[in-house]
């Protein structure tokens, strides 16, 4: 572990990028206050996400649409293009390491970068020049405020500070002073939650986490995250390890004309059946499926075990099995906001062993060949021509290619 004593990493923060990437795509919008929203006709959902015009009169992500309309009457709402989105970013990506190399992508719209000698010692011109590529080759109202410090978490933490399109830079002379003066929900993993434990223990601000010691901080978390956090913040060269992908899902808010049991489930369908591609493109088999329903007042949930399976017709009868059990708990009529599906307990397609007792080893390799013929099919046309069932996508499209912050969707997920 190194304390390393200058800045060696870059953060890149893209500032509201699917709603500056609609303003870039679309002229009409540049300037104006816009909202991207799941899909159109109807203000019964939430602002996804919103550009900086919409942020400076009072708006933020995730807020129901009547409630930003009224702070912001001239707000534009956009429905998402999240093909858009996923094309932006791999342009935005290919300019930036015409660069600089990215060591990492952290989201959709978040990377990091190591720096070598050169760059350590001229940030503002190598922060400058990376704003100056991207202005030119894709357009001048995607924008990004970019962090430099000793290590990835508090270069994060400083592109946070002059958004947008801002660039800070805090080097490890200086430190802590610019780190004490940031509020406690700025730093990376510490959300509301957290937030309430820390007051309960008397920890209100950043000086008073900033000095505890980190053994203290690994009982606070219950983890070695806490400690690891303690070396973060204090100037240490520090990543935790990689970690085993542990499932693969998708979830969707539902269209109003959807929010019916009935409906419901025919998005989870299809939701499923994207899942499962996904799985099969990773290499990887299922042994179980967790099904997640938003509903008035509340949730469900459900879930069920399989053998190691990755074929739409194995996940698709047990979503047939998990939601008979949500008609016979839930009540009746019941209004279903959103829907979430989840593969779990995955195994990499080497290690897949048949079912000693089930005996449907066969069976099941006969629904393989044939779910593999028809995602040839499908990837051959570029669109879902072969499905398991009818494939009747809902408003607004985008089923297993939505939005996401976490994970870039691959041009297979929108087939």
């Amino acid at each position: 572990m190194r304390l390393p004593q200058t800045i060696e990493r870059l953060y890149l923060d893209f500032d509201g990028f699917f709603a500056s990437v609609e303003q870039q795509a679309t002229p009409r919008l540049r300037g104006r206050p816009v909202g991207v929203v799941p899909f159109a006709g109807t203000s019964r959902t939430c602002v996804i996400a919103c550009s900086k015009e919409a942020k400076a009169a009072g708006c933020k992500n995730v807020m129901a649409v009547d409630e930003a309309k009224a702070i912001c009457p001239d707000l534009v709402l956009v429905p998402q293009r999240p093909d858009l989105y996923r094309r932006a970013h791999n342009a935005l990506i290919a300019e930036i390491e015409s660069v600089i190399p990215v060591d990492a992508i952290k989201s959709i719209d978040e990377l990091t970068c190591r720096l070598d000698e050169h760059q350590r010692h001229a940030p503002e011109a190598l922060a400058a020049q990376i704003k100056r590529t991207l202005a030119l080759n894709v357009g001048p109202y995607v924008t990004c405020s970019i962090g430099f410090a000793a290590n990835r978490q508090l270069a994060k933490m400083a592109g946070k500070v002059n958004k947008p399109d801002g660039v800070t830079i805090w080097h490890p002379a200086q430190m802590p002073g610019p780190l004490l003066a940031q509020p406690l929900d700025k730093v990376p993993g510490v959300g509301p939650r957290m937030q309430r434990k820390l007051a309960g223990m008397g920890i209100h601000d950043m000086p008073a986490l900033y000095h505890l010691q980190p053994k203290h901080m690994r009982r606070i978390w219950n983890n070695v995250t806490g400690e690891r956090l303690w070396y973060a913040l204090h100037g240490y060269d520090i990543q935790a390890p990689s970690t085993e992908r542990g499932m693969i899902g998708h979830g969707r808010v539902l269209p109003p004309e959807a929010r019916s049991l009935a409906a419901a489930h025919e998005i989870a369908r299809l939701l499923l059946i994207k899942a499962a591609r996904r799985l099969r493109r990773a290499n990887y088999y299922c042994s179980g499926l967790w099904v997640w329903l938003a509903i008035k007042d509340g949730s469900w949930q459900g879930s069920r075990s399989l053998p190691m399976v990755q074929d739409d017709a194995a996940v698709l009868s047990a979503l047939r099995i998990v939601w008979g059990q949500a008609a016979d708990q839930l009540p009746k009529p019941v209004t279903v906001y959103r829907v979430g599906v989840t593969l779990t307990h995955l195994t990499p397609d080497s290690e897949r062993q048949g079912d000693l007792f089930l005996r449907d080893d066969v069976l099941r390799r006969r629904w393989e060949a044939a779910t593999r013929a028809s995602d040839a099919l499908n990837a051959r046309y570029g669109r879902t021509v072969v499905s398991l069932g009818p494939w009747n996508p809902p408003a607004g499209g985008h089923v297993g290619g939505k939005i996401s912050y976490t994970r870039i969707p691959s041009a297979e997920d929108f087939l």
